[in-house]
């Protein structure tokens, strides 16, 4: 029984986190108590020494002293002051007018005005809320369809899960040892791809079912010509200025992540002061927010440590790698499962937990299997865009419940994101097959070492040697010699 026990002791350790997410029991608490009763039934079988645990002194110390997890933090608090800077009432306002004439225009301004959110908060919450708060009842005003404007409400704030600065990415380089920038640069593509396939599947309904999605009558387009012009430049500035002040430090290297979001708060702070909108409630609920979610991020962190460490000391690295190297069709067997695993979870688990708990479970296989972490994070961040779009415990959905009007059916919201779901899924067949959707941008700022030449000048001459040296040989001419002292007398006897 013992040696069953032992031989089979990784599995049971991972069948028994998932007794402890199904249960519903916190899941930083289930990581480390899991990884600690697993840990001392490995001693008592003989399979790690009793003080191997010892180990995890360090792996705490590694998680509250790892710099680039100070970013989330930051950007956390930067999209808590966004959200009620009203930045995302200016945006909306000003694309709403500009694509109000076209059949689907709100839903055009919602999928844009989504995506420049994400570039700057980074963060699902703020989007979702400041536009379902604006844009929804608006779009209810004029007639669209409930489940069409509560599907783009929400699918338009998941974007912000891929579009950098995002948080998933941040998390995502930390687990897989590759840098913020990296990953940042490669989910440039799928990004502009998200927002592509969104504004192409809203052009359909408005061929298929145009009273779903009307245009806004003539006296509701109350701005054209130059004023319209100002108005959406007015709005676009500040949030391109805040970009680059994010995105831009990193790119050029000016700028650590956890920088380049401390640089983000102070530009959030400077726009809800020019917008009139720095109060302390404001300021109180942004630090509260933050405070909550970096708790959470570092206690399950901290608790993904303990199981981690302890599932490797009974084997189950070997074990997990076996098991995904197995399977049929090499590198597309293993993205096929692996995302379809990833998306099974993605109905139970927060983004959070799923980075921390199996994305260190997978980077060996991915490593062994040849494939190219940055593409396969992005490709594992744009499938985690699903955990928040999962009737029924999707997070964007329950902030879009939290805030929709009482007339709006919670089974309208959850239908209507079932298409912007399915559109999500396409996304990462696209990554799977077209890998230079990632890595184009990568590729574009790496040098071919084979082809650079190095020519170094010959020295200057004066009168036929190098640096006027009289009658002297050039640079490389053999040594001169010097004779050789025998050597002292009382060395002999050493010698011998």
């Amino acid at each position: 029984m013992r040696e069953l026990l032992a031989h089979n002791l990784a599995p049971l350790m991972f069948l028994g986190l998932i007794a402890g997410m199904a249960i519903g029991y916190p899941a930083a608490f289930s990581l480390a108590a899991i990884g600690l009763f697993f840990g001392v039934a490995g001693i008592e079988l003989g399979l790690i020494s009793s003080d191997f645990l010892g180990n995890l002194t360090y792996q705490l110390y590694a998680v509250i002293s790892n710099d680039l997890l100070l970013a989330i933090p930051f950007f956390t608090l930067m999209g808590a002051i966004l959200e009620r800077a009203g930045l995302a009432e200016d945006l909306l306002e000003g694309f709403g007018q500009l694509f109000g004439g076209l059949k689907g225009g709100l839903s055009y301004a919602v999928v844009v005005v989504g995506a420049i959110l994400g570039a700057i908060t980074g963060t699902v919450a703020a989007s979702v809320i400041a536009m379902g708060l604006i844009a929804l009842p608006v779009m209810m005003k004029y007639g669209y369809s409930i489940r069409h404007a509560t599907g783009v409400i929400a699918a338009s704030g998941t974007v912000t899960q891929l579009i950098p600065p995002s948080l998933v990415l941040v998390v995502l380089a930390d687990q897989l040892g590759k840098p913020v920038g990296d990953m940042y640069l490669g989910a440039i593509g799928p990004s502009l791809i998200q927002i592509t396939l969104f504004c192409f599947w809203v052009w359909i309904v408005s061929r298929i079912w145009p009273d779903a999605v009307p245009a806004l009558p003539p006296e509701a387009r109350t701005l054209r010509g130059w004023p319209l012009f100002w108005k959406c430049t007015r709005a676009m500035v500040p949030s391109l200025a805040l970009i680059f002040l994010v995105l831009g430090t990193i790119f050029m290297g000016l700028a650590t992540p956890t920088e380049a979001g401390a640089m983000g708060v102070v530009g959030a702070i400077a726009l809800a002061a020019a917008n009139r909108r720095l109060t302390w409630p404001v300021m109180w609920q942004g630090m509260e927010t933050t405070m909550r979610i970096t708790s959470m991020v570092v206690f399950i962190l901290i608790g993904a440590r303990v199981f981690s460490l302890v599932f490797q000391g009974v084997g189950g690295k070997e074990w997990i790698e076996g098991f995904l190297t197995s399977l049929p069709g090499g590198q597309v067997g293993f993205l096929i499962f692996v995302n379809l695993f990833v998306f099974l979870l993605a109905f139970f688990l927060d983004f959070f937990e799923i980075a921390f708990i199996i994305i260190p479970l997978l980077v060996p296989t991915a490593e062994k299997l040849g494939i190219d972490l940055i593409w396969f994070g992005v490709l594992l961040g744009a499938n985690m865009q699903t955990s928040f779009m999962h009737p029924p415990f999707g997070f964007a959905l329950f902030y879009l419940r939290g805030i929709a009007p009482k007339e709006v059916k919670t089974s309208d919201i959850y239908w209507g994101a079932v298409p912007w779901l399915f559109l999500q899924l396409v996304l990462c067949a696209i990554l799977i097959f077209w890998p230079q959707s990632v890595t184009y941008f990568l590729d574009t700022r790496k040098i071919d070492g084979s082809k650079v030449e190095v020519q170094v000048a010959p020295p200057p001459t004066f009168g036929g040697s190098p640096f006027g040296a009289p009658g002297g040989s050039p640079f490389g001419s053999p040594a001169p010699s010097f004779p050789t002292t025998p050597p002292p007398p009382f060395l002999d006897p050493l010698r011998k």
